[in-house]
């Protein structure tokens, strides 16, 4: 697995979805990769308040309880026995948050586009991992693929797919929702290669929608040019 592809897990990780070897290979990567530590501390924030709300309702059982054995932990400033290693992390990560505030101050002018590409990857993901956690939301297993949608009371959709190969050069995954009797609407561009791809959906899915994924040319189309691989109707 390159780190591209281990990247790409951080979600997947928040939410417990990584087999053992998966979540093996991604703990020892956290220890080194302050980019991933800070996407994970986001998720794992999101995640625990969802545990804590009062007006939430309530997640599944297993969910439920790994989320609030996550958030007790959280509260107390006791890391949990099977992460030692973030012990040390937590502490390299405030000396290093420390020196990259006074850098921040220095290239604030050439780092702000990155950034804000950085925060609203991390909203995304982070509003990805509310709607999987929700109960409200419903989940329709996919039709010639190996995972799901969920789609929260509202209408906003999240793809979850395991191990969909890389996208072949030139090409990329392209998400679309499908009104029914209406025309498909792009809904989010994506290459695919992690052990878990999650994708927040562009725009509503309603009632009866279909959600299906197509092979396009990089840089995706405004309308399908090929059959779908895979699809679900919500």
């Amino acid at each position: 697995m390159d780190t591209r592809d281990i990247h790409e897990l951080t979600a997947a990780y928040a939410l417990d979805a990584l087999d053992a070897d998966e979540a093996e290979a991604y703990a020892a990567h956290l220890g080194q990769c302050e980019r991933c530590r800070a996407d994970l501390a986001a998720l794992t924030e999101t995640a625990a308040s969802l545990a804590w709300a009062v007006d939430a309702p309530a997640p599944p059982a297993p969910l439920r309880g790994r989320i609030l054995e996550a958030a007790a932990a959280e509260r107390a400033t006791v890391v949990p026995l099977r992460r030692p290693w973030l012990v040390r992390a937590t502490f390299a990560a405030a000396a290093v948050a420390a020196c990259t505030a006074v850098g921040l101050g220095v290239w604030a002018g050439s780092l702000s586009r990155s950034l804000h590409h950085e925060r609203s990857a991390r909203a995304a993901d982070a509003r990805a991992v509310e709607i999987l956690a929700d109960s409200a939301s419903r989940r329709i297993g996919l039709s010639g693929g190996n995972g799901m949608i969920a789609v929260s009371p509202d209408g906003e959709g999240v793809l979850v797919v395991r191990r969909l190969p890389r996208a072949p050069s030139g090409r990329t995954y392209e998400a679309w929702v499908v009104p029914r009797g209406g025309t498909p609407k792009p809904a989010g561009l994506f290459r695919g290669g992690g052990a878990a791809t999650i994708v927040r959906l562009g725009g509503a899915v309603p009632p009866g929608a279909t959600v299906a994924v197509t092979v396009e040319r990089a840089g995706g189309e405004t309308a399908p040019t090929r059959a779908p691989i895979f699809s679900a109707r919500a």
